[in-house]
């Protein structure tokens, strides 16, 4: 018998557990960890609300759940409630699958200033994470900033966007959409370093900027290389460098017929933050040049106003006492998923915040492939037994995925009207919702 513990309910942590039922069938027990009495990681609270397609990977996920040989065990923290050698004691291999939930520091002067925020905690805070429910941001300013090139930006500018017809059939959350509803936004500024051959928008994300209700993209024809440029990129950069140059052609006048623009401003690197009254009230940018691919800063500022602001750079890993730490990479220390005898790490965790959710899929095969080579046939470890008789002595209230789909259904019970569901915020709501 192999016995498996897998830290972390997202994509990446069951795609491995798919993978090891697929390899070893009956004989294996793989217990999926999560700090959170609800699974599937960012799926649920990552992925954004309007995109409801993509959210429904988690049914392929629930399949692998409900599977004899599969156990979701919420509600538990590994490294408090039971420590990472009290689960090498117990289980053969033990996955750190624990994505990236932390973003990454801007470190400029002004950070600090109200109404600054990192994309993993506004995101999460649309999308109902408990850790960021009480996140408040103020709508009341005519003028937000993104920080970022890549699709987590555009889903931020898409949101702040939208009107609440247009979020009709997503799952924002209630505190969310009531706050969005009093925006007075104008402008939403998308601050990038580089230029349009360097972005990390792929088509589709970009393309839903041509169709929202009362916001327009804006991007200045001067910023834009010469069209014979293109051929030298990728079929799906090219792609969304045709898109800015639509953009671009945008008439003025059709700018004026929205309450909001989405303006691109590249090669626009934030140097600090300027504030009133403890809030955030411009970005000073210095205009960048592009050499090689990266950017050089020209030595030339100017103010960007900015009410709000959402830094949209990227993520880091948790890290956990005992186990190696690239701290420079937001990662773990690891040689292709292994990271010591018995400690693995797959998705986000072994790679950074790069791939879309597909790209978890071949990790995960991957690392367990890495898992079977170490362990053979498996060891006389006690596992899931061992893990419940610690857990009733320390009184752990272990959340299960049977207790988990009573949750989702009181969500769905609860949600407005064409929305899927209603997220509860609370961890305790959580709880009690299983009966």
């Amino acid at each position: 018998m192999r016995h498996i513990a897998i830290i972390g309910s997202g994509p990446s942590g069951y795609y491995a557990a798919e993978a090891a039922g697929k390899k070893w069938g009956d004989d294996a027990r793989i217990d999926v960890f999560d700090k959170l009495p609800v699974p599937y990681g960012l799926i649920r609270t990552g992925v954004a609300p309007d995109h409801q397609s993509i959210k429904a990977v988690a049914r392929r996920y629930e399949k692998t759940a409900l599977t004899e040989n599969v156990r979701f065990v919420g509600n538990v923290t590994v490294g408090t409630d039971v420590t990472v050698p009290e689960l090498q004691d117990l289980y053969d291999a033990v996955i750190f699958a624990t994505g990236a939930p932390h973003d990454r520091q801007l470190g400029l002067e002004g950070e600090d200033l109200g109404n600054i925020f990192g994309s993993a905690a506004f995101v999460g805070w649309y999308n109902g994470h408990p850790d960021f429910a009480a996140l408040d941001p103020d709508f009341s300013g005519k003028h937000a900033v993104v920080i970022g090139m890549g699709n987590v930006a555009l889903d931020v500018a898409r949101i702040l966007s939208k009107t609440e017809g247009e979020m009709a059939g997503s799952d924002i959350v209630e505190h969310a959409l009531s706050a969005l509803r009093g925006s007075q936004l104008e402008t939403v500024t998308i601050l990038g370093r580089r230029g349009p051959h360097q972005i990390m928008m792929t088509p589709k994300e970009l393309g839903e900027l041509m169709h929202l209700e009362r916001a327009s993209p804006m991007v200045d024809p001067e910023d834009m290389p010469p069209v014979d440029d293109d051929l030298i990129l990728e079929p799906g950069l090219r792609k969304s460098v045709t898109l800015l140059r639509d953009f671009a052609a945008i008439p003025a006048s059709i700018h004026g017929e929205t309450p909001i623009g989405i303006e691109f401003d590249f090669f626009a690197n934030p140097v600090s933050f300027e504030g009133k009254d403890g809030k955030v009230s411009a970005v000073e940018v210095e205009k960048t040049v592009i050499e090689k691919g990266r950017a050089f800063g020209t030595g030339e500022t100017y103010r960007v106003p900015a009410d709000l602001v959402i830094s949209c750079i990227g993520y880091r890993s948790s890290s956990i006492e005992g186990v190696p730490f690239d701290e420079r990479q937001g990662k773990f220390a690891n040689d292709d998923g292994r990271i010591l005898p018995g400690l693995y790490c797959v998705g986000w965790a072994k790679r950074g915040p790069t791939g879309t959710i597909g790209t978890n899929r071949p990790d995960g095969y991957g690392v367990i492939d890495l898992v079977a080579e170490d362990i053979g046939q498996g060891s006389r470890k006690r596992g899931r037994e061992g893990f419940d008789e610690l857990a009733a002595a320390r009184g752990l209230d272990i959340v299960t995925f049977r207790d988990w789909q009573k949750i989702e259904e009181a969500e769905a019970a609860a949600a407005r009207e064409g929305a899927p569901r209603e997220k509860f915020v609370d961890i305790a709501d959580m709880i009690a919702a299983r009966g």
